[in-house]
């Protein structure tokens, strides 16, 4: 671009600008014109404002909010029938799921009987996320099933004097459905002790303390800790289950909505807090399904198994469940896949210390050997222990010892302080060794009568 086309390029843009602020003057004048109401000086001082950016003076005067009076406590109540869809998942998928699949996921055999038909979904928004006795519960969540559809009942209270009335009618309420077990997530740690103190504190009793608890936070890392970036429930939600719910509120604000809420009686503070505190619940109950899911795989044929990032959570779940030989299986079909190497380096770990116990070296050798690609100073210790310890061949020992302690000396000062130890040891055991076969070697004798 010359000189001349620069200079008109600018000429044109000066025009342009000069010519925006005449149309939005005309614009704006027009669109006062139209407002009833005005006289002809307070629409110029109007014109004024809005074409120099400033805010026109308001001409009515500002309407006082005025709250609804407050309720003490409401229940809200949301059914979903069995055929209703969350994510990708059916609500009656829930109904499916054994007492088996529970023990697993719960880690206690109190499960074996029970079904998720008598289970009770607990959710707490509270003004505080610390605990104690100061923390009060003022929205308490509840799932359950009832003639098959899932209900989501929320118990907000209005007025935090009337707590006693609300934990009065909570007790009806689970003396009425007889829950036989309590579903969570992170709530051993904080929902169900927080309740306990709520209850204690009213002279009451707490039913739910009474019945087997599944924090199900534990076993989703368990399952997807080493799949996903993040074991949050409203993440695994959106990975998981595909749910279609987005960042809508965070728990932290979550305290100071509801005191805005006890200071002015806007319950529009309120309505974000409940549409968050029953995504938290069907999205509990979505990863629960799918959890479930996962452990139906078990016995399809590696040709058509299942994601080999699955098979490593379900064999964590089992090796906590202390089931080893399914831990294994699950393990050893999963390595057959491609897992990326952090994964693969943890379950060659956690695999080799079962085939350790169970005393199958011809296995366990072949992962560390297979494995020294992924994390090969722990598949060099491994087989520098294996061979001096167990197959009793120092020389080899000492070989695998050196190859790890070349590598130890780029990595890490304290291996290579390890290995440098080793390395000593099975050297000063083969110089003891062929010192004690030249003492035991038949020398001639000498003397008189040879």
């Amino acid at each position: 671009m010359n000189l001349d086309e620069k200079l008109k390029r600018l000429k044109k843009e000066r025009e342009m600008r000069s010519r925006v602020p005449a149309a939005a003057v005309e614009s704006t004048w027009e669109r006062i014109q139209n407002e009833a109401g005005l006289s002809t000086k307070e629409k110029l001082e109007r014109l004024i404002h809005l074409t120099e950016g400033k805010p026109a003076p308001s001409t009515r005067k500002p309407v006082p909010f005025e709250p609804e009076p407050r309720k003490p406590l409401q229940v809200f109540e949301n059914v979903f029938p069995p055929s209703a869809r969350y994510g990708k998942l059916k609500i009656e998928d829930a109904l499916g799921i054994g007492g088996e699949v529970l023990r697993y996921l719960g880690r206690d055999d109190a499960f074996l009987d029970l079904d998720l038909a008598s289970t009770v979904f607990l959710d707490l928004e509270t003004t505080g996320l610390s605990g104690g006795t100061g923390t009060i519960p003022f929205l308490v969540g509840l799932g359950y099933f009832r003639e098959g559809s899932f209900v989501v009942a929320q118990y907000f209270l209005g007025d935090p004097s009337e707590e006693g009335r609300m934990l009065d009618e909570l007790s009806a309420l689970f003396a009425e459905r007889g829950f036989k077990s309590l579903l969570t997530y992170n709530g051993k740690a904080f929902d169900l002790p927080l309740l306990e103190t709520r209850f204690i504190l009213q002279r009451k009793r707490l039913a739910l303390s009474e019945i087997p608890h599944l924090d199900f936070l534990f076993a989703a890392r368990s399952l997807w800790k080493h799949k996903h970036e993040s074991c949050r429930l409203f993440h695994l939600a959106q990975q998981v289950i595909e749910a279609p719910r987005d960042e809508d509120i965070p728990g932290a604000e979550i305290p100071f909505r509801y005191f805005d809420y006890l200071r002015t009686g806007n319950f529009n503070q309120i309505e974000p807090i409940l549409y968050h505190n029953q995504e938290d619940i069907l999205s509990l109950l979505g990863l629960v399904i799918s959890g479930a899911k996962l452990f139906s795989e078990e016995d399809l044929g590696d040709g058509s198994g299942p994601d080999p990032l699955d098979l490593v959570g379900v064999g964590k779940v089992f090796a906590g469940a202390g089931e080893a030989a399914r831990s294994t299986r699950m393990f050893e079909r999963a390595l057959v896949g491609r897992l990326p190497s952090e994964v693969a380096v943890t379950v060659v770990r956690k695999l080799t210390v079962q085939l350790k116990k169970d005393a199958d070296w011809e296995k366990a050798v072949a992962l560390w050997q297979e494995g020294l690609g992924a994390d090969r100073i722990f598949c060099y210790r491994e087989l520098a222990m294996y061979y001096e310890h167990k197959s009793k061949n120092l020389a080899e020992a000492a070989r695998i010892t050196e190859e790890g302690l070349a590598l130890a000396m780029e990595t890490s000062a304290a291996e290579r302080t390890d290995f440098e130890k080793r390395l000593a040891r099975l050297n000063e055991k083969m110089r003891k060794g062929a010192g004690a076969g030249k003492s035991n070697v038949k020398r001639p004798k000498t003397g008189p009568g040879r």
